[in-house]
């Protein structure tokens, strides 16, 4: 009886939880007349007030012809989406795989200290990092480039943890069966560390896409040329006029980071419980 009250509990949980993603994904096969009738309150009506209601009376894909057609500033924004999440996991490939490599499997002096000061960068907020990472790139001149937004990104310590943690997962007997088959470093690390640490790294470059495909603050503080913004900056810039073309926009956005999700569901189930295991 009990365990049917918690299910029960749980798809009334998950179902008030979707409840805000189901009216963005309905509310964009409306169509304007419709969306201008039920939200004549926000767009300054005095005598008008919010009436939502879940299903459209009339659906239509308007909205989305509209967007990808008629919208070509969307594109834009899209692409470099596009352009900062992949460099930025690109990157993060190339620096915190090698990183993560060397804490699971070498030793050497401060390596415990510099270890931890990857977990206390890991823990600071971005409003702490700002100033800094603001002067850093302004010296460098690489304000108001991709570059200022995908640099500090890529290294960022978050995905070391993650990756760190699968290797570590990985039996020491593996490693050194390799070494005594005549194996040097680097045939260890590309035929057994990646192999076997690939639910660790696949888990945090989906972490990373779900972070970054999202990211406000980075771009906002870094970014001036409208030209240059992601998706996060430019949805918030649609005029309520276009409640339509916005709510479309929001769906579309929502897509590869739900497609990514469910991909890499069962390597981030794997990587989230390799990285709660004690060393």
């Amino acid at each position: 009886m009990r365990m049917k009250c918690f299910r029960a509990f749980l798809i009334v949980a998950g179902f008030v939880i979707c409840l805000p993603i189901l009216a963005v994904v309905l509310g964009a096969l409306k169509s304007d007349k419709e969306l201008l009738n039920s939200l004549s309150a926000i767009w300054g009506d005095p005598g008008g007030k919010v009436e939502w209601h879940l299903l459209p009376l009339y659906p239509t894909l308007q909205n989305f012809l509209d967007l990808l057609f008629f919208t070509p500033e969307f594109l834009v924004v899209f692409w470099n989406s596009v352009k900062v999440v992949g460099g930025i996991l690109l990157g993060q490939m190339f620096v915190s795989i090698p990183a993560a490599w060397a804490f699971a499997k070498f030793s050497f002096r401060g390596k415990r200290a510099l270890y931890m000061s990857y977990v206390i960068l890991m823990l600071m907020p971005f409003s702490v990092m700002m100033l800094p990472s603001y002067l850093v790139l302004n010296g460098m001149h690489l304000m108001d480039t991709y570059w200022a937004v995908t640099l500090p990104a890529v290294f960022s310590t978050f995905p070391v943890f993650i990756m760190y943690r699968g290797f570590v997962a990985i039996p020491k007997d593996l490693y050194e069966a390799a070494k005594i088959d005549g194996a040097n470093e680097w045939q260890v690390f590309f035929q057994v560390g990646l192999p076997l640490g690939s639910p660790g790294i696949l888990s945090a470059l989906v972490l990373g896409f779900l972070e970054y495909w999202n990211m406000v603050e980075q771009p906002l503080a870094f970014l001036s040329d409208p030209s240059r913004w992601p998706l996060s900056l430019y949805l918030p810039e649609i005029d309520l006029q276009r409640a339509g073309v916005a709510l479309a926009a929001s769906v579309i956005t929502l897509i590869p980071a739900v497609f990514v999700f469910f991909m890499g569901q069962d390597y981030l189930e794997q990587g989230i419980a390799a990285s709660g295991m004690k060393e």
